[in-house]
């Protein structure tokens, strides 16, 4: 079942060989704006699969089902020739190519885009998703989330004295190098409509990493203070931290000193803007922990939700603390249509909206090489040569006879 034309990508196809988070989020969102994805997994198929439980009912990996919504799924042993000239047919009309093999697993199976690709399909988008690149001191190596949020000083900054540096509780480093090359890819899209051309896009967890040090680099390259473990709270602005209510944890955002001064109103100090150690959101900063227990003393005896609503109402930014089912249940998700199910399947929606070329979520996520005999017969392969095909392992049949499909509708 190939994609419904909707959104602002109908009519693009790109071929997925990407596995596990980062490239698998960037062409789940993709498929989601309308673009035909064809995911091409190895025999051994997507490790996320079986990264569970939890599982859902139709026994899928909560972990992969989150991340390879909207595609069609064939398996390749792309080490193999038979296998490489099914690849070269999808390429063949293919926009785009997205890969996050080790640097050089393509081009040692004679797929490299400068050596090869490039000059067979000109127009061609080739996106590679890697730990550190291919060159340089640490090029050619593997990277994971967690590793490179502690290599690149981002679990330095994130907790608190009695933990520690501590890993961020999302693998943001992934995520955001997801978004980095869904950006790239659409750049070089915008790119070859005015020359003609395709080019190489490349995504590192290791550059998104960096590029996540905001503001914390900036403070050093102008104070030569290394950055440090704040906790909850801001190294530039205070009060920006979480605080603790009567029934629970909220967090307060304040920027400007007006916000302070709506703040201190509200909860019963109007007199602490005036007080020279909290003046300014300089003294505020020298200050911080004094003026936390001012506030938190202030807070002791409000209730949580209704102290947010009320801060909200006068323009101070406040939230609750929330669990994960309590942030999905919470009406504005449903409002914003953020959840999305059909039969078996639940997911978060891609977050952008647009509203002249809308989107929508594509299929729940296929089974292992569920597509295979419908994308070759599409590629022009007779039964006979499919038949030869799924003999030699050049292509995997599909696991199970179990294939969910079917358009997702959101919730809300």
């Amino acid at each position: 079942m190939t994609p419904s034309g909707k959104g602002a990508l109908a009519g693009m196809r790109v071929v997925d060989l990407t596995r596990v988070l980062a490239g698998p989020l960037c062409t789940q969102i993709l498929a989601d704006q309308g673009a035909d994805v064809i995911k091409v997994e190895p025999p051994m198929g997507d490790e996320t699969r079986k990264l569970g439980p939890p599982f859902d009912a139709a026994g899928r990996a909560a972990y992969y089902a989150a991340l390879n919504r909207g595609k069609r799924a064939i398996s390749l042993d792309l080490s193999t020739p038979a296998a490489q000239e099914v690849l070269h047919r999808m390429l063949a009309d293919a926009d785009g190519l997205v890969e996050n093999f080790l640097p050089g697993t393509m081009e040692r199976w004679g797929l490299g885009f400068d050596e090869v690709l490039a000059k067979r399909y000109p127009k061609l988008v080739y996106c590679s998703i890697s730990g550190f690149g291919a060159d340089g001191p640490l090029g050619g190596l593997p990277g994971y989330d967690a590793v490179l949020q502690a290599m690149c000083g981002v679990m330095s900054v994130n907790g608190e004295a009695a933990s520690g540096a501590t890993r961020i509780g999302v693998p943001v480093i992934d995520h955001l190098t997801g978004y980095v090359a869904l950006s790239g890819i659409l750049m070089a899209l915008c790119a070859r409509h005015r020359t003609g051309k395709g080019q190489r896009v490349e995504a590192t967890l290791y550059d998104t990493a960096l590029s996540l040090l905001l503001p914390h680099a900036s403070n050093w390259f102008a104070s030569g203070d290394a950055p440090g473990l704040l906790g909850s709270a801001h190294p530039n602005i205070a009060p920006y931290d979480k605080f603790r209510a009567r029934d629970g944890e909220l967090f307060i955002g304040v920027l400007n000193d007006p916000q302070f001064r709506r703040l201190c109103q509200h909860i019963g100090l109007p007199g602490l803007p005036h007080d020279p150690r909290f003046a300014s959101n300089g003294g505020r900063l020298a200050h911080r922990a004094e003026l936390k227990e001012v506030i938190e003393t202030a807070i002791a005896g409000s209730e949580c939700n209704a102290l947010c609503e009320a801060l909200m109402k006068v323009g101070v930014p406040a939230g609750a603390l929330n669990t994960v089912p309590q942030a999905l249940a919470h009406p504005h998700s449903a409002h914003r249509a953020m959840v999305v199910r059909h039969g078996d399947y639940c997911g978060v929606r891609s977050p952008m909206v647009m509203c002249g070329t809308p989107g929508e979520p594509g299929r729940a996520p296929p089974a292992f090489s569920q597509d295979c005999d419908e994308v070759m017969q599409e590629l022009g392969f007779d039964q006979v040569q499919r038949q030869t095909l799924y003999e030699a392992g050049a292509v995997m049949r599909p696991a199970s006879g179990n294939v969910i499909s079917g358009r997702l509708e959101k919730v809300g």
